[in-house]
């Protein structure tokens, strides 16, 4: 499970990072000292848990919280026991009170984790199988057949992701992120923190955006080198 720190001290967030360490279901993919910069990063890199401290410079922990994805987990870690009502309303996993307890913050990391499962597994249950060459994709009560050959693209729109095809748009209750851990890398690439791309539908580009057909889609910043290493290292020197 993708994570990030975001707290103000750095010796606070040093100690959050061993305890990371510990556990091999977490992958640190950040640490940051106010919440700007951690929403820049999540904008481009979605992750599926923060261990976010309330009081900050700037926007602090809660207005943070406020403003994360649906399906982000919140662990809050502070000094301060009085916000513990108001971790509960904005439905976080944990509230763990520092100097935080490595046995508690492991209870807090299990509960996150299990919960995470149960999103994952809800979401797939939208897809009913997938092989070599198609999907079957649950829509309006109904499953669609989808060739993966037939996609020119997947945009993820909160809750939902929308399926385009060239005659047709299909839309599924799921997250971007787990249509995307189904799919064959070697064809289909996520080009910002919106989009799936089929890269065998790729008419142009150049190093903003990727043209499909009358499509335009831009390229977000953290994915342009991936991008274009493996469309000109693998593609065009074909």
């Amino acid at each position: 499970m993708k994570c990030i720190i975001v707290d103000d001290e750095p010796i606070a967030r040093e100690g959050i990072r061993l305890l990371i360490a510990d556990i091999s279901q977490l992958e640190l993919a950040g640490s940051f000292n106010n919440a700007e910069s951690a929403s820049n990063f999540i904008t481009e890199t979605p992750v599926d848990l923060i261990f976010l401290d309330i009081n900050m410079p700037g926007v602090n922990g809660l207005e943070f919280a406020r403003s994360i994805p649906k399906d982000t987990l919140v662990i809050f870690t502070t000094a301060y026991s009085q916000y513990a009502l108001d971790s509960y309303e904005l439905d976080a996993i944990g509230y763990l009170i520092k100097p935080i307890d490595p046995a508690k913050f492991r209870n807090a990391v299990n509960k996150a984790l299990v919960y995470h499962s149960l999103l994952l597994n809800e979401e797939k249950k939208n897809i009913d199988s997938i092989e070599d060459e198609y999907i079957f994709v649950k829509s309006d009560k109904k499953y669609f057949k989808i060739k993966l050959s037939e996609i020119l693209f997947i945009e993820g729109l909160k809750d939902y992701v929308i399926i385009q095809l060239d005659n047709q748009r299909i839309i599924s209750r799921m997250s971007l992120k787990t249509i995307q851990n189904l799919l064959p890398t070697n064809i289909f690439f996520r080009i910002n923190k919106s989009y799936i791309i089929n890269m065998e539908h790729v008419d142009s580009f150049d190093n903003n955006d990727i043209f499909i057909g009358s499509y335009e889609i831009a390229i977000g910043n953290s994915y342009r080198n991936d991008f274009l290493n493996d469309f000109i290292k693998n593609r065009l020197s074909q």
